[in-house]
């Protein structure tokens, strides 16, 4: 049955119908576990819609290189016209490896976004930006999942500060936690090549800006702030002329989390109302993925699971 084989999936991969003109693919770690002939169709559907968003642009950035080992520790949405099955968005999400209060845990960076011209302000943001970490707190057995976002755009820095939960820089007056500060540090010190800034960038640590950020492979995503899309909020946009230079290409650094309350949020919120019977069945199934996966390991000790198997038991 359908349903019982999305439970035993080890790898998420997950297709739904976001709304009616949208399908949307969400793929965790396809590197690893794809063969080459589908991980290159995969990469091939996010380079068409790079080559819309970027004419004439570097299309070895980042996923776009189709590089195994860098898919390996990313998450893809791919948004799909259900009409013409075109690819017209995608949304490249990172696992960046850090540790908190001497535990090891992966932030999940929010990556590389591109959106075909011919379908911008068509209301794409709520998947782009939310559904897939959405998604992945289920799966997770909606346990906290921090994440990290960094952008020169008013509008990414708007979403992102709405979408989740303690998010540090966020409004104005908003302070850091030691939580904060210690990700910020990490991910500045080990993952400065996740995100395309390369290692003579300075990081503005009290402000959490990053200084003269383009320079290790986001060149083309530079942009100056007349040229940046503007958040309906203009406080957002005030505070990113006021704090950024973008001669030099300045960015912030944000770190928050995907908790039950921004969960809550999103749902209510953020996602439109003819979208959400889709979203309960799929965020459905992945609850319960979170917690019939781990009974189905733990009393079946006979059949191999990968790294969810009952403890103590070696393969």
């Amino acid at each position: 049955m359908l349903w019982l084989s999305l439970l035993r999936q080890t790898e998420l991969d997950i297709a739904m119908n976001s709304s009616s003109t949208i399908r949307t693919r969400i793929v965790d770690r396809p590197g690893r576990w794809m063969t080459d002939a589908e991980l290159e169709r995969l990469v091939e559907d996010v380079r068409a819609i790079a080559r819309e968003a970027l004419p004439g642009g570097d299309l070895d950035y980042g996923v776009l290189a189709g590089d195994r080992k860098k898919l390996s520790e990313s998450v893809l949405t791919i948004l799909y016209d259900r009409r013409s099955t075109k690819p017209i968005a995608f949304n490249a999400l990172a696992w960046l490896p850090v540790s908190l209060r001497g535990r090891p845990l992966d932030v999940l960076h929010l990556g590389l976004v591109m959106i075909d011209p011919n379908q911008r302000s068509k209301g794409l943001s709520w998947i782009l930006y939310g559904l897939t970490c959405f998604a992945l707190f289920l799966r997770q057995g909606m346990r906290p999942l921090w994440i990290s976002s960094v952008t020169q755009v008013p509008s990414v820095y708007g979403i992102v500060t709405e979408s989740f939960d303690d998010v540090y820089p966020g409004r104005d007056g908003k302070t850091p936690t030691f939580d904060h500060v210690l990700l910020a540090r990490q991910i500045m010190r080990h993952h400065r090549k996740a995100f395309g800034v390369g290692p003579e960038a300075g990081f503005d640590e009290p402000r959490f800006v990053i200084t003269n950020a383009y320079t290790g492979g986001s060149d083309d995503l530079k942009k100056s702030f007349a040229d940046a899309p503007k958040h309906r909020d203009d406080a957002f946009n005030a505070r990113m002329e006021r704090e950024l230079d973008y001669a030099r290409g300045d960015d912030f650094l944000q770190v928050g989390q995907v908790n039950m309350n921004a969960a809550k949020a999103y749902i209510w919120d953020i996602v439109p109302k003819a979208s959400l019977p889709g979203l309960f069945i799929g965020g459905g199934l992945l609850s319960l993925q979170g917690l019939v996966l781990p009974m189905l390991h733990w009393f079946n000790t006979k059949k191999p699971w990968g790294s969810l198997r009952p403890a103590g038991r070696s393969e």
